[in-house]
């Protein structure tokens, strides 16, 4: 029996060892060969801690290759990889390490003395491993550790790993990611997405998160690509960079921080073969700004932290903005009636649901959320709200939690959005419900605009596109909206802020 996702990762890589793996911004490199080496020493630092198959390594670290590698190596070890927010304080930490009961727990060697205690009381043995990725007890103690490591062997449905939702309404659930979970998403993305050991991706996502760890990551390394592996996103070091990859994965503010840049142009773009976008929705606009300066149209896709990806506009097709295209191979989805549960026709908004080896397998410890999350079918409930147009193509309203109920009608956020950042100024914007004595939900707009503009004009604009209970009954501008670390509007602050509005 093999390391189902160890194994399936890096065979191709480890087919060539001499092939590159990582490429820092300072000119240091690491081979495939060079991966296996590390990921083995780390390994036995792992079992030496007290490591069994099965246990969680927990991981609230600066981005590093060799963070990367200690992901790789907690599988080798056949244990639960659980990235962490480096944004979490302690007290957060504190109820990620007492819920999820890691065996270790690694950290920034500034930080051991605050959280040694936090981790002490949870359980769990403290490593170190710094910002370079070269000090801290764990890098000290792989560097005199074995260099070679006989993968743990593990199947299919072993668990590989732990992502906690970000939490922002109630209490953080973990969602548990098996060996095929991963292994098979990252197989079909690099073929939906024609990924080669050719390819260098640029690399410039936080690995602490499934799409910078897991999309980005995986895809690569099962297609034996190379990482240009930037620390965080720069646009200044992007902009040196990019010349030397193949693709680069970002959410729509890496985007649009490049389209401000004169030196993101047809020329320096030119050479690559793929953009794509996700975490959060792309602006059309966006779209219409990036393949005018680049020639190069935004591959747009699906995902969230329970399913992996679920769907993506095709490589070799068109790429309609707005939408996240088609279902993945051997992907399900539908959309279904948010109280019946019957699948609904194409074009009507429902609820979306989806099946197939990518979607994970529950909530940690919590066995009645999970049965609430899942059909008897076996399809997920995601809680995004979606409709299929007569191509097939996916688009995105919004969340179920998002949805507003108005005056009892259904007022789709997305909808009002589009509309509001088509006037002149605006930016972007975020439309919530907040209490409303008369209505149950008054809906709002929150808008960033570049320029002053007077709320009566916006809202007069819309009278003629949006039936009277969708119109927003105030606009609000401000500086920027709250957004998590990947992008996404952080919709339940604003309603938060809002709340009093109309009392």
């Amino acid at each position: 029996m093999t390391n189902h996702l160890f194994n399936g990762l890096l065979e191709t890589g480890l087919a060539a060892p001499e092939r590159r793996f990582a490429v820092l911004t300072n000119g240091e490199s690491f081979t495939y060969g060079d991966l296996d080496t590390m990921s083995a020493r780390m390994a036995n630092v792992l079992v030496a801690s007290g490591v069994e198959p099965g246990d969680r390594v927990a991981v609230q670290v600066e981005k590093s290759v060799q963070a990367l590698v200690l992901y790789v190596a907690t599988v080798r070890a056949g244990a639960a990889f659980l990235p962490l927010n480096t944004g979490y304080t302690p007290s957060e930490i504190a109820y990620f390490l007492t819920d999820a009961a890691p065996r270790v727990f690694v950290c920034d060697p500034g930080l051991q003395d605050t959280l040694s205690e936090i981790a002490d009381k949870a359980g769990a043995a403290v490593l170190t491993l710094g910002r370079s990725g070269k000090d801290g007890t764990l890098a000290e103690q792989a560097r005199n550790a074995a260099a070679t490591f006989a993968p743990v062997p593990r199947g299919a449905d072993d668990l590989a790993a732990i992502l906690y939702t970000s939490g922002t309404t109630g209490r953080s659930k973990g969602a548990m990611l098996s060996h095929e979970n991963l292994l098979s998403n990252a197989r079909v993305l690099k073929d939906t997405w024609a990924f080669t050991p050719d390819d260098v991706l640029l690399h410039c996502l936080p690995i602490f998160h499934t799409h910078g760890l897991f999309v980005a990551t995986n895809t690569a390394l099962v297609s034996g690509a190379a990482l240009i592996f930037l620390p965080k996103f720069d646009l200044d070091e992007i902009f040196v960079q990019m010349p030397r990859a193949t693709s680069m994965m970002g959410v729509p503010t890496f985007y649009t921080r490049m389209l401000t840049d004169a030196r993101l142009t047809r020329e320096l773009a030119g050479h690559m073969r793929l953009f794509t976008s996700g975490s959060a929705p792309l602006l059309a606009d966006t779209h219409v700004a990036f393949e005018k300066r680049t020639g190069q149209r935004i591959l747009e896709r699906y995902g969230m932290t329970e399913t992996n990806m679920n769907t993506s506009n095709p490589y070799e097709g068109e790429r309609r903005a707005g939408t996240v295209g088609f279902p993945l191979k051997g992907t399900e989805v539908r959309i279904v009636g948010k109280e019946t549960g019957q699948l609904l026709p194409d074009g009507e908004i429902g609820v979306i649901e989806v099946k197939g080896p990518n979607v994970f397998s529950g909530y940690w410890k919590m066995p009645e959320k999970t049965a609430a999350e899942f059909r008897e079918d076996g399809f997920f409930i995601t809680g995004d709200l979606g409709v299929v147009d007569p191509d097939g193509y996916l688009t995105i309203v919004g969340r179920d939690k998002d949805l507003v109920i108005s005056g009892g009608y259904n007022v789709y956020p997305k909808e009002i959005e589009a509309f509001v950042d088509e006037f002149p100024g605006v930016v972007e914007s975020a439309v919530i419900g907040v209490p409303h004595p008369d209505f149950g939900e008054g809906v709002v707009a929150i808008v960033v605009a570049e320029r002053p503009i007077e709320e009566s004009a916006l809202l007069a604009s819309l009278q003629g596109h949006l039936a009277k209970y969708k119109q927003p009954k105030r606009v609000m501008f401000v500086d920027e909206l709250p957004r998590n670390t990947m992008g996404k509007v952080q919709k339940n602050l604003l309603r938060d802020a809002y709340s009093g509005l109309f009392s």
